[in-house]
């Protein structure tokens, strides 16, 4: 039984008997000394008041001056473990803890001078040690009392573990609180904090305890708090939080914040508590003060705002939608959404309402409403789900704007806007050409004007015929956009198309276009141009390129690059424009394609030809369809064809077969080589079982070579090949002189050869070569036998 935290000497409980009377037992501790002078009196008196020890409720103990205990009752044998026995006569330290036992005889000597009557409750903190050794807490008076023998000391112990223990849980449950909890007794002063009160006040606990709980009002509301505490400890009632009061907390650091309060009266033995628990509202205000500004906003707002149930019912309605719909708000509350609706258009309004239960927001869905009136509306209406506390979509929200204004003038500037770009992409049309289908040569080609702006460009693609059985391709691009590209985009592709068809080497031909550029005198304007002559009888393309996008050839054994030298665009000016030939197998495809194919904002273009490449590769593994590889490439290039802001154009060209059958053959610049070259003709026909042509074969022969043995540069050439439905011949020389057809006079004994050979072949032509030049025919005859 210590005494930690107090000066009081004793420790104890030591209760006096009568002062002649020696109060124990005796040696077998079965009574009382058997040496008691008294008579039978006296020990009537003593039996009494053994009776009253016994019948105390508390442990008594009775301990003389020496500290040692003199008598003990059976709550005290109860209460530490000790038989009677074992404590009589010994020190009352056994009864206390270990830690405590030094400073005791100091506190019994202390109390032997001051000898006061000291209560139990007394606030301090004491411990009593059992015979097992445990400690538990306890509360003890103590009664001096004077007798012949000298001072003995009566000290009642009473075991307040579970008090102590519900005191515990209080406090913890004080703590657990979620608000900050302050207890104030009848004269306002604060006898208990938590540690949210602390936190939320910011003073220290000890700041706090005994301090006037008006420290935590700000100072104008102090006068009449302590009227406001007395009329609650009349009326005691439980005040609950949010009784609709403005309430305000003042923090150690002087700034106020607003509160709520709940009130609780509590009935103790020291009189009455107060709890009251704090709460600080500040964002709670916050948010109401932003919700009112957010209702003025939305009552004020120019657009409608409504409000409604899952279920379609509407529940709050703005003035905006007062003037918008017609409908007042008390017309309007209470009614279902669906009346704004045409009887045709109310499946929007369940559809709408499903995706809100889903919890969808719905943005600038644009549909038709109807005025209480019955005008049509244009309206674009934005949703979004409104939720319960725990996340639930409850409900919906709208701003709906009419956009009738909008509308209008949204169909007239697309009408006429659709009339401008009708009538570019007519002229980009018409400038561009169709190009014509070459037999032999499969091809597929897309061109996607620009979705911006008047959609039309400078690209450009021909293919061109260019007899025997060879092909030219072009495709270019004038830089920009506009009409003013378009114009020299035509110019350029005729001029291109009349170059290529004289036969022309792709280099001289990009020579003769930079020049024309040139001529043009259009600043900043630069042209990329790509020209390519597809020979099927050689197996080669012969390709020159100024500044254009690389092509590519698709085989079987995949897609790659067509390796081709790259000069500079056209219209820089002083530029050696290079050609030069790749052989290239039958059946492969040729891609050609400009840069709005490929070039995107932001995007690398080493990227995007990759992606290309990659395109083709998935596409031809699907089909060998051309046309189908062009939509599919253009599909997984351009997935939203509506946002591209320069024209495209992707032309894709799969080269012939190779002939069926061909023969060459080199002949001197003599004149004996009319006839060898006659008869070299007439064995390779009758060989391919095309004797039926030989006739008018020899003739047209001996009339060519004879042009070349006047005219030209041996050796000679004459090279035979023969396709599916024709048989192509050509006569190569050395001499760069183009032959020119010439009409003769009755007299002229020559002039008539050329003549001869544009009346009898199916076609012919002349074509300029690195060393000299080709002069070519076919002959076509159906039911040529492979």
């Amino acid at each position: 039984m210590d005494d930690e935290d107090s000066t009081v000497p004793a420790r104890g409980a030591m209760v006096a008997g009568p002062p002649s009377c020696r109060c124990g037992t005796g040696p077998a501790g079965e009574g009382p000394a058997a040496t008691a002078p008294a008579g039978e009196g006296l020990a009537a008196g003593e039996e009494r008041f053994r009776g009253l020890l016994e019948a105390a409720p508390d442990a008594m103990v009775i301990v003389d001056d020496a500290g040692l205990i003199r008598l003990v009752n059976a709550q005290t044998e109860s209460l530490f473990g000790y038989g009677r026995a074992e404590l009589l006569g010994q020190s009352v330290e056994l009864l206390i803890p270990g830690r405590f036992r030094p400073q005791h005889s100091r506190h019994r000597e202390a109390y032997a001078e001051s000898r006061q009557v000291r209560p139990m409750g007394a606030g301090l903190e004491l411990h009593g040690l059992r015979k097992d050794g445990t400690e538990f807490p306890v509360e003890i008076s103590l009664s001096p009392l004077e007798t012949a023998d000298g001072l003995l000391v009566s000290a009642a112990v009473r075991d307040v573990s579970d008090r102590k223990a519900a005191e515990e849980r209080f406090r913890g449950l004080l703590e657990a609180a979620p608000d900050a909890m302050v207890i104030v007794d009848d004269a306002g002063l604060i006898r208990l904090v938590n540690a949210q009160t602390e936190s939320l006040f910011g003073y220290g606990r000890a700041e706090l305890l005994g301090q006037s709980v008006e420290l935590l009002i700000p100072g104008r509301f102090r006068p009449q708090h302590s009227r406001h505490r007395e009329a609650y400890a009349e009326s005691r009632q439980v005040r609950p939080m949010g009784a609709g009061l403005e309430l305000h907390g003042l923090r150690k650091d002087g700034t106020e914040f607003p509160v709520e309060i709940s009130l609780s009266p509590l009935e103790t033995a020291d009189g009455l508590l107060v709890s009251a628990a704090v709460r600080d509202v500040s964002d709670r205000k916050a948010a109401e003060q932003h919700i009112n500004q957010l209702a003025a906003l939305v009552e004020s707002s120019q657009d409608a705002i409504l409000a409604k149930t899952l279920d379609g019912h509407i529940t709050y309605w703005n003035a905006a939608a007062q003037r918008l719909y017609g409908y007042s708000a008390e017309e309007a509350i209470g009614r279902h959404v669906a009346m704004l609706a045409l009887p045709d258009r109310t499946h929007e309004i369940t559809a709408l309402l499903e995706r809100l239960a889903r919890g969808e927001k719905i943005e600038h869905f644009e549909t038709l409403r109807v005025t209480r009136a019955g005008h049509l509306l244009d309206v674009d209406v934005t949703l979004w789900p409104t939720r319960a506390a725990d996340g639930t979509v409850q409900g919906a929200c709208a701003i709906v704007r009419d956009i009738s204004d909008r509308k209008r003038a949204e169909a007239e500037l697309h009408a006429l806007y659709e009339q401008q770009r009708h009538i570019a992409l007519t002229l980009q049309r018409s400038l561009m050409g169709t190009p014509p289908a070459i037999p032999g040569l499969a091809a597929a080609h897309r061109y996607l004007p620009a979705t911006q702006g008047a959609g039309v460009g400078g690209d450009w693609f021909d293919l061109i015929p260019l007899g025997a059985g060879r092909v030219g391709i072009l495709i270019g691009d004038v830089m920009g956009r506009g009409l003013d590209a378009a114009a020299v985009m035509g110019q350029l592709r005729a001029a291109a198309h009349a170059l290529a068809k004289t036969g022309m080497e792709p280099s001289r031909l990009m020579q003769a276009l930079d020049a024309i550029v040139a001529d043009l005198d259009l600043p900043d304007q630069l042209v990329t141009c790509c020209y390519l002559v597809l020979a099927p009888d050689t197996g080669e393309i012969t390709v020159c390129s100024a500044g254009h996008l690389p092509a590519l050839l698709a085989d079987p054994g995949g897609v790659r690059t067509l390796d081709a030298p790259i000069s500079a665009p056209l219209g820089v000016g002083g530029m050696l424009h290079q050609q030069t030939r790749t052989a290239v197998p039958p059946g492969a495809t040729l891609v050609l394609y400009t840069d709005g194919l490929i070039e995107t904002p932001g995007s690398d273009i080493e990227h995007r030809l990759a992606d290309l490449t990659h395109a083709l590769e998935a596409s031809f593994t699907a089909t060998d369809v051309l046309e189908s590889v062009a939509d599919r490439v253009l599909t997984a290039l351009l997935p939203g064809t509506d946002g591209h802001d320069d024209d495209v154009t992707l032309l894709l060209a799969r080269l012939p077969a190779a002939p069926l059958a061909a023969a060459s053959t080199d002949l001197p610049a003599h004149a004996s080589s009319v006839g060898d070259g006659r008869s070299f003709l007439t064995k390779t026909l009758t060989a391919w079982n095309c004797a039926h042509l030989a006739d008018d074969a020899r003739l047209l022969v001996s009339e060519v070579l004879t042009n070349a043995l006047q005219h030209a540069q041996g050796p000679l050439g004459l090279h035979l090949r023969r396709t599916a439905t024709e048989v192509i011949v050509e006569i190569s020389d050395h001499s760069p002189h183009l032959p020119q057809p010439r009409l003769a006079t009755p007299d002229d004994e020559s002039g008539r050869g050329l003549l001869l050979v544009d009346a009898l072949a199916h076609s012919w032509g002349v074509r300029p070569t690195d060393d000299g030049k080709t002069t070519w025919f076919t002959l076509t005859a159906r039911g040529m036998l492979p």
